[in-house]
């Protein structure tokens, strides 16, 4: 069986050993650096790598649905690995993900849980509210079958993150016609051109919270997976940043309502 598990990156750096992954380059046709030949590209054949700043990984998932020969695919990306579930400290290996799909649909990364908030108030804390309500929108005009699916998983606290998987060619080619449908439409019409460059990066975004509503909404059995993070990930830092943009939001919002009350 033909396992490729993906794992993609702005540069041409070599993978740590025994990864399981395949290397593909994000936004390769933004890249002005040559790329070796062991490392996949995501702008050939039928692709939007141009649009690496917006859709993040993304461009590469879009590249592996239209042009990746393969029985079951898989994305990680930049420092983040899938770990063994059978050996402490290792790479998720493709044989074992061949296995794991006997029993499950979808592989994903351990969830994440924001507590004391949901993933629509996290969201909106962090980016723009506007790119979750026109979100919904289109759900609502072109799969409304998902709606409640959609508001579902918003008015809940926890969720998968990173946009990795593993699953299926089959199962993901569903996926990604659903997921870029949506984001294509939101593209159009989502005006991003006063955004940070930080919140350029909004159809990543918000497709990590896509991801979650189209398994609940067609019953797909699914497992967590541990992952392995090459680097520090400076959760200090994170935390920090999180009660900044709290604190900010609660002082925007509490604005909101004193001009509202005043109008």
């Amino acid at each position: 069986m033909k396992t490729i598990i993906l794992s993609a990156g702005h540069t041409p750096d070599s993978l740590p050993e025994n990864t399981g992954c395949t290397h593909i380059i994000a936004g390769s046709a933004l890249l002005r650096e040559k790329i070796p030949a062991d490392c996949l590209r995501d702008d050939s054949g039928e692709n939007i790598s141009v649009k690496n700043r917006e859709y993040c990984e993304l461009t590469a998932l879009y590249w592996a649905w239209k042009n990746l020969d393969a029985e079951i695919i898989g994305l990680c990306h930049y420092r983040r690995f899938f770990a063994s579930p059978s050996c402490r400290g290792s790479f998720l290996q493709p044989d074992e993900a061949d296995y794991l799909l006997r029993f499950f649909d979808v592989l994903l990364p351990s969830e994440r849980n924001y507590i004391f908030e949901t993933n629509y108030t996290q969201y909106c804390n962090s980016h723009n509210a506007a790119d979750l309500d026109l979100t919904r929108s289109i759900i609502m005009e072109r799969h409304p079958e998902y709606l409640e699916a959609f508001e579902t998983r918003m008015s809940m606290t926890r969720g998968h993150r990173f946009n990795m998987f593993v699953m299926r060619k089959p199962l993901a080619d569903e996926y990604c016609e659903w997921l870029f449908d949506i984001l294509s439409e939101l593209e159009k019409r989502l005006d991003i051109s006063c955004y940070t460059e930080g919140d350029r990066r909004v159809f990543g975004f918000v497709a990590e919270r896509l991801l979650d509503v189209w398994m609940d909404a067609n019953g797909l059995h699914t497992t967590d997976l541990d992952y392995i993070f090459i680097g520090k990930e400076h959760l200090a830092r994170k935390a920090l940043a999180m009660t900044v943009r709290k604190i900010r939001a609660g002082l925007k919002n509490a604005q909101n309502r004193l001009n509202h009350k005043e109008s």
